[in-house]
């Protein structure tokens, strides 16, 4: 009979020769031919000139071969090896393999890429692949999740047999983690979250429910399934983990567990002296096998004391345990082992125990939003009382006050049985109810156990509703959980109303302050706007300014340039010219004949006048004396002996 091993050779070599995709079809097949990998051939690919026999049949071979014996990689196999085999046709009749697809599921972090090549390709092809769709450099990958050994990125797919369809992941350990500016807030609130484990005893057939912390680590979860099942860390063979917890200092916020629940199996592992092929099938599934961090059980066969002797004395143990350890450090560990015991004992229909500190169950009964606060309901248990049987299994468990509890109220035990314990319960009771409710509590005798508390959260403090004893019947525990829950329910109504119009108040002092915001926004921004209107002002009244100071000084300049006015009486022949200005005044100047028409335009622009900016006409003829060759003179421009001539700004 073929191993497992062997199976999945001769499934990988039955699915190359006959192209058949179908992994259920494939296997069905075989399994009719009671895994003989040559009869299932023959009886999928009739042979009329040929037939398929062993590599060692010592027969004369002809045509291509098939399966793995054709690998490099396959010539260490034994002649016994059911999957060395070749296809006998006439020359004339070759018939190609058809290549064979392979489907990979890669998961990288948060993110799952698909990957479907032939398996003639190599493993660098993949990453070729990967680094496309990931952005990361194939160099820095390390592909893990391969069923064989080691492999390297030369390595041929179709060498590895595997099957269609396979589940890798990467590993990148030369690169930074993803920044944590970005992960600080979801990681955070995953942290602050309660993540509920549904463990299945794999042997036993018995399922947990283990509530944890965010901030609990996987070592943390481990040690508790310790306690419940007595199988050592070291000894737990886990399924279920997602591929990324491979350390078990991380936290189940980190660890990529699914919320609010997530479902694991967990078993006992192996001797040691099982076989690495039985280990790699029953590991196929798993993702994690817990390592002894030193804190569990030696190996008890040091000791002369066998896995199967030390399991049967652990179960008997647990049976005997307490309800609680005494002493316990962590409320949270405390009330797991209390659940786990109370479920050993009672059952599973059972009130929902909150796991962890009173204060914590304070604050997920009183401190939320009105309408999602509830009752909180404080369990006494006492394992020397007549009653605590009785009570336990007739009427906290019964399914009517386990479905009014779990919708109404918040549900926290402990354990009383110890002195140590009923000390830092009392002690936890004066700090939080106060010294008068402890002291009922202390006076309780113990055939007055279990106790039952209902506690309302108010304003300024907690108050407790109702004490109800062990000696009681289902009806009346019912109608006294109903009697506090309409206290409650008129406390609740009033608190929600309170609540609305506090948050009615609120919402307009927001509005308000909103719309007072805009206001001085628009104010700031009508403000900001004049002062720019003012700057731009200044701004200009600076550049007309100095504008006026530069054309002053071009115009003192030009007056100053310009040649003495000649009199009247002058031997030289003189030009007298009479200019008009726009405002309609005349100003007069003599000028020598002989002097160039340019000294006349340096007189008009000392005048104010600037001739790039204004054009002197004259009057008979009508003409532009601006358009004229200012270095002709004047007499040469006929505007001798005397001329009128006016200013016209141009356009």
């Amino acid at each position: 009979m073929a191993s497992n091993m062997d199976r999945e050779m001769i499934l990988a070599d039955f699915q190359a020769c006959t192209g058949i995709e179908n992994i259920d079809e494939a296997i069905t097949l075989l399994e009719q031919n009671n895994w003989d990998l040559v009869a299932a051939i023959n009886g999928v690919i009739p042979q009329e000139n040929g037939i398929l026999q062993s590599e060692y049949s010592g027969e004369t071979l002809q045509g291509p071969a098939y399966g793995p014996s054709t690998h490099p990689s396959s010539s260490s196999s034994t002649p016994s090896s059911s999957s060395a085999f070749r296809h006998v046709v006439p020359s004339r009749q070759i018939v190609e393999r058809q290549p064979r697809m392979l489907d990979f599921r890669v998961e990288y972090r948060d993110r799952n890429v698909d990957v479907v090549l032939e398996d003639s390709s190599t493993v660098g092809e993949i990453k070729h692949i990967l680094e496309n769709e990931l952005q990361i450099p194939a160099s820095k990958m390390l592909l893990k999740g391969w069923k064989t050994g080691d492999v390297d990125d030369s390595t041929v797919l179709k060498t590895l047999h595997l099957p269609k369809n396979n589940s890798l992941y990467v590993l990148t350990p030369d690169l930074p983690p993803p920044s944590s500016s970005t992960l600080s807030g979801a990681l955070q609130e995953s942290l602050n979250q309660n993540f509920m484990l549904i463990v299945t005893h794999r042997e036993v057939q018995r399922e947990y429910n283990l509530n944890f912390s965010g901030s609990s680590t996987i070592q943390e979860v481990k040690r508790n399934v310790y306690d419940l099942t007595s199988i050592p860390v070291r000894h737990q063979l886990w399924e279920g983990w997602p591929v990324s917890a491979t350390d078990d200092s991380i936290t189940l916020a980190a660890s990529g567990i699914s919320y609010p629940c997530h479902r694991l199996t967990v078993g006992r592992r192996s001797s040691p002296t099982q076989t690495r092929e039985q280990s790699e099938e029953q590991c196929s599934d798993v993702h994690m096998v817990s390592d002894s961090d030193g804190d569990d059980f030696e190996d008890a066969t040091e000791f002369g004391v066998d896995d199967g002797e030390m399991f049967g004395m652990a179960s008997s143990a647990l049976r005997k345990s307490p309800m609680m350890p005494e002493n316990a450090e962590n409320e949270g560990d405390a009330l797991l082992q209390f659940t786990a015991e109370f479920s050993s004992r009672y059952g599973d229909c059972h009130p929902v125990f909150f796991i962890g500190s009173l204060e914590a169950a304070f604050q997920e009964a009183f401190y939320g939003k009105a309408r999602d606060r509830k009752l909180l309901a404080v369990y006494l248990h006492h394992d020397e009382s007549v009653l605590t049987n009785v009570f336990c299994s007739q009427m906290l468990c019964a399914e009517s006050i386990v479905s009014y509890l779990s919708q109404n109220f918040i549900t926290w035990a402990w354990d009383m049985t110890k002195e140590a314990n009923r000390a830092r319960f009392l002690t936890m009771c004066t700090r939080h109810f106060g010294s008068v409710v402890a002291q009922t509590i202390r006076t309780q005798k113990t055939d007055h156990f279990p106790l039952f508390l209902i506690i309302m959260g108010k304003r300024s403090s907690n108050e407790v509703l109702n004490v109800i004893q062990g000696n009681t019947t289902v009806d009346e525990l019912m109608m006294r959980l109903m009697a506090a829950m309409e206290i409650f329910s008129a406390q609740q109504q009033e608190d929600i109303k309170d609540e609305d119009e506090r948050e009615a108040r609120e919402n307009v002092k927001r509005e308000q302050d909103e719309a007072y915001r805009i206001s001085l926004e628009a104010d700031r921004a009508k403000r900001e706007a004049q002062e720019r209107e003012i700057a731009e002002q200044f701004r200009l009244e600076q550049i007309r300014k100095e504008q006026e100071e530069e054309r002053e000084a071009i115009r003192l300049s030009l007056e100053q340039s310009l040649p003495p006015e000649p009199k009247e009486e002058s031997p030289e022949s003189v030009s007298k010219l009479r200019i008009r200005t726009p405002s309609g005044e005349f100003f007069e100047r003599r000028f020598l004949a002989n002097s160039k028409l340019q000294v006349v335009f340096d007189f008009v622009a000392s005048k104010g006048y600037p001739w790039d900016e204004f054009k002197l006409l004259g009057t008979f003829p009508r003409r532009d004396v601006t358009q004229l060759d200012p270095n002709k003179s004047l007499l040469e421009l006929k505007l001798y002996p005397q001329e009128t001539l006016f200013l016209e700004a141009k356009e």
